[in-house]
């Protein structure tokens, strides 16, 4: 006869990280794996036919599901600067944030692996070709599909990453949210990708640029500190304004 277990309980530390690791794997494996083989923009350099559509919802897909799936369990961040979002917000711990933050950034790279264990068994020469051109990383100017400059990439992330977190504390606040935060959570990163891949091909998630980046060459790797300063700073200014503009209370 099982036991019964109390309504009380909550996950353990070690469920919630194993649930943003798989769930930031799902991420980056949907959503570079996408922008890898659906498009010949990162395997053909100079080309200008990404399917941006795809992509975009490739990366909101993934999310939603992310978030039903494991958003029960540790919140579904999957993303660095959502969980420093989070904590801003006094959502989460502060003392959380770093082993949330390494959960997310091993499962993205074990999914950027994943991809590149695929290129091997590619067509010749496909893995080079796409590593070449940057495997998916985010960048500026030269790498910037539409040729925009760092400042530009520098803007678009932390005003994006701000609209990310601000959706995903509204929709999911403990008496405001909503059942539904998870299609609205995705709908919003499919908009931010339709919005910013032209830009600088969409970060708004450090652990997907650094996922990206490691087999992107040493241009990405150098470009990448944009790509983990920036959406954290969004993420600290959203997440300390709504609490400080909308978590206000008062007697009825």
């Amino acid at each position: 006869m099982s036991e019964s277990v109390s309504t009380t309980e909550k996950p353990s530390l070690g469920a919630k990280l194993a649930a943003e690791g798989f769930g930031t794997f799902l991420l980056v494996f949907g959503g570079v794996g996408t922008a890898l083989f659906a498009s010949n923009h990162f395997t053909d350099p100079g080309a200008n036919s990404a399917v941006y559509v795809a992509v975009a919802l490739a990366f909101g897909l993934t999310v939603l599901v992310g978030v039903y799936a494991f958003g029960p369990i540790s919140g579904g961040h999957f993303n660095p600067a959502v969980t420093v979002g989070a904590a801003a917000a006094g959502r989460i711990p502060w003392r959380d944030v770093a082993p949330y933050i390494i959960a997310q950034v091993v499962g993205g790279v074990i999914a950027s692996t994943a991809l590149v264990l695929i290129g091997l068994f590619g067509p010749d020469k496909w893995l080079q070709t796409a590593q070449d051109a940057g495997f998916a990383s985010n960048g500026w100017d030269s790498h910037s599909p539409g040729g925009f400059g760092m400042m530009s990439a520098i803007i678009i992330e932390v005003i994006l990453t701000g609209i990310f977190v601000m959706v995903i504390l509204g929709s999911t606040h403990a008496t405001r949210g909503t059942a539904n935060a998870g299609i609205a959570i995705g709908l919003t990163l499919t908009l931010i990708h339709l919005i910013s891949i032209p830009v600088d091909n969409t970060s708004v998630n450090p652990a997907r640029s650094i996922a990206a980046a490691i087999y992107g060459g040493g241009e990405s790797l150098a470009q990448l500190w944009v790509f983990l300063v920036f959406p954290i700073v969004g993420a600290l200014i959203v997440g300390y304004a709504y609490k400080a503009l909308f978590d206000g209370t008062t007697k009825a």
